[in-house]
């Protein structure tokens, strides 16, 4: 099984970028930790500050991986392409905030991609890509 975890924009930054929303921990140091939660997963990671890119991702590999952790960053809010790409994927998508954007500003409310994906979490940190993969696999476990 594999599970593809996506971040974008500016999420290269975490652990020093705000850290009073986004926490104290970069992504790569927190990945280990999900990586042994799943051992029998192959859990493999993607960023990219480009959407280009990232529509070129999830087109990779949204036709051979179980399903897609998918943090979208500020095009969450702005990314009809985004939202076209993942229409089209075979492989079920969890969209996934690191704060609760219901809590901020007004124009982090709307998201193009929730309509398109299995489930939404967030407002749990960095543990909310581990709540993610457990979605996933409860979906998977169901499907089947």
């Amino acid at each position: 099984m594999k599970i593809q975890i996506i971040n974008g924009p500016n999420l290269n930054l975490l652990g020093v970028r705000e850290p009073g929303i986004y926490g104290g921990r970069s992504f790569e140091d927190f990945l280990p930790a999900v990586k042994a939660k799943f051992p029998d997963i192959e859990i493999e990671y993607f960023q990219s500050n480009s959407e280009g890119e990232l529509i070129d991702k999830l087109q990779k590999v949204g036709f051979t991986h179980d399903g897609v952790v998918l943090n979208a960053g500020a095009y969450t809010h702005t990314s009809i392409a985004l939202q076209d790409c993942i229409r089209a994927l075979k492989c079920p998508v969890v969209e996934v905030h690191i704060s609760n954007v219901h809590r901020r500003e007004a124009f982090r409310h709307q998201s193009y991609l929730s309509s398109v994906c299995l489930g939404v979490v967030c407002g749990f940190g960095l543990h909310g890509y581990v709540m993610a993969i457990d979605g996933i696999l409860a979906h998977l476990s169901n499907a089947v």
